[in-house]
């Protein structure tokens, strides 16, 4: 570590790992902040499925890019990385440590790295991807971004069609797939990073999410949804816990099959959000016991 630089902690990982009870105690530990890298809880409209930190961890410690954006608004992980590297040389001016968490790893990436320049957006095959899209569905997509750039389908959140739509735009447009664009030279950043894994057993995992979903149900994950239906052509609510219960809403299931596909595509979620963070040689994988003294060995104080 650069004595001279500030420190960005990550806590990354699967959904249900327990992320966010890690990074709000270390974020006591170090009487810091915490930065949202969760895709879904920018939205304001999205809490109890997207399993957004509750009032009282709130207060616990403060937090950033959380309820930011309506679902009816465009956001890009371009928008992040430029808005969250200004609010981070912002933040460093007063705190050392800052603590970024959560799951979505291209995100992460954005800050800590950065991409390759990816090209401009061809409005003609955006259009055409997404009337087809609104066609045929996101399976046929789904399907064809598999073909051409399996290292990425094997990654990406291939339920959100916006970033199924921008790899297959760039293919389209470039003959290079999106996984090309991921692997160059790493970005030089003002501050140094650790970054971290939540360990769980896999069993126990699994357990964590089924039992997540129950809660959220007891919670009222169905009136939220009912809410939002009205909505459901936006992006941001083709996600994990929405999509089912809409399907449930259209007469399409029973309410129990709903729940049941909620958990068992949670699941698969959470395996290709481990695929990613396991192609990461930086991140340090430990279970929650572990950070601190973790941290306490990696942290430079100035």
């Amino acid at each position: 570590m650069n004595a001279t630089n500030p420190t960005l902690i990550v806590i990354a990982g699967p959904t249900a790992s327990g992320k966010t009870a890690a990074a709000i105690q270390l974020a006591q530990h170090y009487n810091t902040v915490i930065v949202s890298a969760d895709s879904r809880q920018f939205f304001r409209e999205m809490s109890i499925g997207t399993a957004k930190p509750t009032t009282s961890e709130l207060a616990a410690a403060p937090h950033y890019f959380i309820d930011t954006l309506s679902v009816t608004e465009p956001y890009s992980v371009g928008d992040y990385e430029r808005e969250c590297l200004a609010l981070l040389e912002q933040l460093f001016k007063t705190y050392n440590v800052v603590i970024m968490v959560g799951g979505s790893g291209l995100y992460i990436k954005a800050v800590t790295e950065g991409f390759d320049d990816l090209p401009t957006a061809n409005p003609d095959i955006r259009d055409r991807l997404n009337t087809e899209l609104a066609v045929n569905g996101i399976a046929e997509l789904q399907q064809r971004l598999k073909l051409v750039d399996p290292d990425y389908y094997h990654t990406v959140d291939i339920n959100n069609p916006q970033r199924v739509i921008r790899a297959l735009e760039i293919y389209e447009a470039t003959g290079k797939p999106m996984s090309g664009y991921l692997t160059g030279t790493k970005n030089q950043r003002g501050f140094d990073t650790i970054k971290i894994g939540i360990d769980l057993p896999r069993e126990e995992l699994y357990n964590r999410i089924n039992m997540r979903v129950d809660a959220m149900m007891l919670d009222g994950l169905l009136p939220e949804v009912e809410k939002l239906y009205s909505l459901r052509r936006y992006g941001a609510l083709n996600t994990v816990g929405y999509v089912e219960l809409f399907d449930y809403l259209d007469g399409k299931v029973s309410l129990n099959d709903a729940i049941d596909k909620i958990k068992q595509n949670t699941r698969r979620f959470a395996k290709r959000q481990l695929t990613w963070f396991r192609k990461d040689n930086e991140l340090h994988w430990l279970n929650a016991a572990e950070i601190i003294s973790f941290t306490e060995k990696k942290v430079v104080t100035n």
